[in-house]
């Protein structure tokens, strides 16, 4: 039966033999008529900017369903649909690709990288994965475990594959590449596990590399013989004593890769320190180039041309990775920047010089950047790795603004923004560990395990309360917001802009919504079952407009939210690929019936100091999976309703011995022994009994 299938499929693929073939650069500089969206951003500018207008602001209360798929693996979905020739492309968790008609919803083929479940552990911000590029009949895939994958359009048959980053080292790949001139771009992640960032350019034909970008010095003080090493000598006098030497110091360009065919640059959004803590990476001195920033480089050669530093001496997770859209603004070419630290830029591309830098949500790291010098004007208190103090921040390292797509509208002048309002407790070392660099779990240079909410409910509810999320629409002219709509919790989908005059965006509680573009008024709403955070495409194919989206919950935020991210966890995450258009009728399946679990923890019994002991290394090793406090999101198992909680031996085989890894669940034998695993173990215990008792009053 399944060859049958299998035949089928490669029969249906033969209709769409040319599929992609007609995408080259100056597709791709123009997106097209507009008819298909090519690539993640839609053109090399990357404004997410649809000129079609079939569905407008007068029509789009009668946009419903023309088909959906249902998808695997019940992580989260970030990709946007990229649609040629009739054929929407579209990837999922653990690098997985699916090829549909695009107006029938037929599936094509599917490709799966096998990726090994082991992979999950280097994976800081869940197994997801961004999207893929189109060029010239090929289909280029970055995989999680750092391998550039070249298909065929019509088929999906694998074509070469080249790994991009060292197998030995923590490296992962969640961002779409991108084609310029005949050649592949790629970064990669990894900077919380401690890696050195870079950029790598691979011949579109064959695979074979071009060039390369380090965005970080060599720690070895050598000369790498890439195109970077003029630019980083003059670097590594901005990079002092510290542990950078060796983790490698971050700057992943995990996103951000974004093609200027006007004035032939490239640049890059290059992101956080590794560890975070400037203090022990740097010795506190130093800028730290190239860390968040926006670097450009000649894309034919890979050689610097200018870069401007965001944040210098980062130390927060503030990451300039965030999408960079290309615009025009007053006859300069500029660029639009809205990094995770809260500023909204825009930037000459021609020079790197900034023309302005505001605030567009709540921020206390810094009142502003001084504007002759284009430096921030710190918040003392910020540099806790200084005062010694811990730090309530704004934003947190998810971000005033993370990975997801924000949009412009060239007919309104406006930038649609997902923000985030998060605040986070910046804590120094307390003892020596926190410091220390291991093989596995975060390596950031600061406390994890006492950023957790304190036991109690009126604070727990209070801190749910202040967690918010909006959709802001920001003039980089008049450098304000022209309207905002508040969402009570954050995570919600990045957003696509038409020229019907709409903005369409999806939410963290399960609704994918179209607003006037222009005055920010809500039209439409299509509850959709799972929460959104990718950001949807459109197009038309023999005279119909679609708008495609998926759900799925997952990423940073769900995973590492604990009590702050509740009221989200009440929806399931359905991994699904919804298809719009006027007058569509299809209806989605029924909402599959949760499984209630009873909490029913053993007895906390442990002394205080091994519960203490279990705090600090669940901060250290679970809890960016797991969530703080124990509290998970949704997406990965919530321990403290585990059954395994109940019996030492079996949870020894699954933290010590790995008897899950396949399932990614790696043995954390490397970085502690069966005491501190029982110990972990009785921290959960404890934490159980206490929602036990207390959940109820947080959740009423």
């Amino acid at each position: 039966m399944r060859a049958i299938v299998a035949a089928a499929l490669v029969l249906g693929a033969a209709a769409y033999a040319k599929t992609g073939e007609k995408v080259d650069g100056a597709y791709l500089t123009k997106g097209g008529d507009g008819t298909d969206w090519p690539a993640i951003g839609r053109n090399y500018r990357e404004q997410r900017f649809s000129p079609l207008t079939q569905i407008h602001a007068g029509n789009v209360n009668q946009l419903g369903i023309a088909w959906f798929a249902d998808l695997p693996d019940a992580r989260g979905l970030e990709a946007t649909p990229v649609v040629v020739d009739g054929v929407l492309y579209v990837t999922g968790p653990w690098s997985k690709v699916f090829a549909f008609d695009a107006t029938s919803g037929k599936p094509l083929w599917t490709f799966d990288p096998k990726i090994d479940g082991l992979k999950g552990a280097h994976s800081c911000c869940d197994v997801v994965n961004r999207g893929v590029a189109v060029w010239k009949g090929k289909l280029y895939l970055g995989a999680l475990d750092g391998r550039l994958i070249a298909l065929d359009a019509a088929t999906g048959k694998q074509l070469w594959q080249v790994q991009t980053t060292d197998t030995s080292k923590p490296y992962t790949i969640t961002g779409a590449p991108r084609v310029v001139k005949d050649m592949v771009i790629i970064g990669n992640g990894g900077a919380e596990f401690g890696v050195r960032g870079y950029v790598t350019a691979y011949d579109a034909a064959t695979g074979s590399k071009r060039w390369r970008f380090y965005t970080v010095p060599n720690p070895d003080g050598k000369a790498d013989g890439e195109a970077s090493d003029p630019i980083l000598a003059k670097a590594a006098a901005t990079w002092n004593d510290g542990q950078w030497k060796q983790a490698g110091g971050g700057g992943t360009v995990w996103d951000a890769i974004v093609y200027d065919p006007e004035l032939d640059q490239l640049y890059l959004g290059v992101g956080n320190g590794s560890p975070w803590n400037h203090g022990v990476r740097s010795g506190g001195e130093g800028d730290n180039w190239f860390l968040s920033s926006v670097v450009a480089v000649d894309p034919n050669t890979g050689a610097y041309k200018w870069h401007y530093q965001e944040t210098p001496g980062e130390t927060w997770d503030y990451t300039a990775t965030q999408p960079i859209i290309l615009a025009d603004m007053n006859g300069r070419k500029v660029l639009y920047h809205a990094p995770k630290n809260g500023f909204f830029f825009v930037i000459d591309r021609a020079t790197g010089k900034p023309l302005s830098a505001d605030m567009f949500t709540a921020v206390n790291w810094a009142t502003g950047y001084d504007p002759t010098s284009w430096r921030p004007i710190e918040n003392p208190e910020a540099r806790f790795y200084k005062t010694g103090k811990p730090w309530i921040g704004a934003p947190a390292p998810i971000g005033a603004h993370s990975w997801q797509p924000m949009s412009y509208s060239p007919l309104t002048g406006l930038v649609y923004l997902p923000v985030n309002d998060i605040g986070f407790g910046f804590i120094p070392p307390l003892v020596a560990e926190d410091a220390q660099r291991r093989a596995l779990g975060f390596n950031v240079a600061a406390n994890m395990g006492e950023g957790a909410l304190p036991p109690d409910p009126g604070f727990i509810k209070a801190a749910i309360a202040a967690t918010k999320g909006s959709l802001v629409a920001w003039d980089p002219a008049a450098r304000k917001a022209r309207w905002r709509v508040e969402y009570p919790t954050p995570w919600n989908g990045g957003t696509l802009a038409t020229a019907g005059n709409l903005v369409f965006q999806g939410t963290a509680l399960g609704e994918f919504r179209a607003y006037a573009a222009d005055t920010g008024k809500q039209l439409w709403a299509l509850p959709v079952q799972s929460g959104v955070m990718a950001a949807a495409s459109s197009y038309s194919i023999k005279g119909v407009q679609y708008v495609a989206v998926t759900t799925s919950r997952g990423g940073a935020w769900d995973l590492t939210s604990g009590y702050a991210g509740l009221p989200a966890k009440k929806l399931p995450s359905i991994p699904r690929l919804i298809v719009l258009k006027l007058g569509g009728n299809g209806r989605l399946p029924a909402v599959p019936a949760s499984t209630v679990l009873a909490l029913d923890p053993p007895p906390a019994t442990a002394p205080a100091a091994k519960v203490a002991q279990g705090k600090a290394l669940f901060g250290r090793y679970c809890s960016v999976c797991h969530g703080s406090n124990a509290v998970s999101g949704g997406v990965t198992p919530d321990l403290r309703y585990s059954p395994v909680l109940a019996d030492a031996a079996t949870w020894k085989g699954v933290v010590i011995d790995g008897v899950l890894h396949e399932r990614g669940m790696v043995s954390f034998k490397p970085v502690m022994d069966e005491a501190g695993a029982e110990a972990v173990r009785a921290y959960v215990i404890g934490e159980a009994n206490w929602a036990k008792t207390n959940d109820s009053k947080i959740m009423n």
